[in-house]
């Protein structure tokens, strides 16, 4: 363990698969209590938080639909209370719901809206009066390289990803003067379990466009995440770092 983040209490949603899982690893590995929520996968947060807990800290798993504004102020209330303070927030839930533009419903417009960009505005709307109270926090969002370029069949994702990076900035302006650092992290392709199924092609085309001729993993996004949450990432704000191996090149 590290001890960058000794101490520090982290919530990160969607943490019970894929790349939140490894992020809620490596903030534990190095030192911080972390909580996460679940919506459906309750056995799968429950096995994340046991293995942050086998790492030395505090973790707790819970039910939180990130839509929500009422869940998302019931859990970062819950985690203050409990804990005494929260230090770190990732904003990481997220769905895919694809379909051309002219095929596309509400719902799949609505939903991927509410999930994928909503749900970090509750999330950050719910901490920032702690933050700014106890004059620290950390903030990561993540968002897509596809936010940044766009994606065939992926106008719903693609908006919600570009919409965080303009909450970011912004609230990175807002929080500032208060010792709040707000950054965006977009990944490439990452061979989660979900990707893993995608159809091979469509794995090839990603590998062709990257330059270390290698897909991301989980680790190397939570990695970044880690250092973006501690005190050696202090000076750096309002920023959108890829991680991708040059796909978005």
């Amino acid at each position: 363990m590290e001890n960058l983040l000794q101490n520090k209490n982290a919530i990160v949603t969607g943490g019970s698969l894929g790349i939140g899982t490894a992020i809620c690893i490596d903030l534990a590995r190095n030192g911080a209590n972390v909580a996460l929520n679940y919506r459906k996968h309750a056995e799968e947060a429950e096995q994340v938080a046991a293995q942050c807990r086998e790492l030395g800290v505090k973790s707790m798993a819970i039910k939180a639909d990130v839509s929500s504004f009422a869940d998302a102020q019931a859990m970062v209330d819950k985690v203050i209370a409990e804990w005494g303070g929260l230090d770190i927030l990732v904003c990481n839930a997220g769905i895919n719901w694809d379909g051309v533009i002219w095929k596309m419903t509400e719902e799949q417009w609505d939903t991927v809206i509410n999930i994928d960009l909503k749900g970090y505005f509750n999330y950050i709307r719910a901490a920032a009066p702690h933050f700014r109270e106890k004059k620290y926090g950390r903030i990561i969002n993540l968002t897509s390289i596809n936010g940044l370029r766009g994606k065939f069949g992926q106008t719903n994702y693609s908006a919600a990803k570009a919409g965080i990076v303009g909450l970011t900035k912004a609230a990175a302006k807002e929080l500032g003067n208060k010792n709040i650092t707000v950054n965006a992290v977009a990944p490439g392709l990452i061979l989660t379990a979900m990707m893993a199924q995608m159809p091979e092609e469509a794995k090839q085309a990603s590998l062709s466009e990257t330059v270390v001729k290698r897909l991301g993993e989980p680790e190397d996004v939570a990695y970044l995440i880690s250092f973006l949450a501690s005190e050696k990432a202090r000076h750096i704000t309002g920023e959108v770092i890829k991680v991708d191996g040059g796909q978005y090149i």
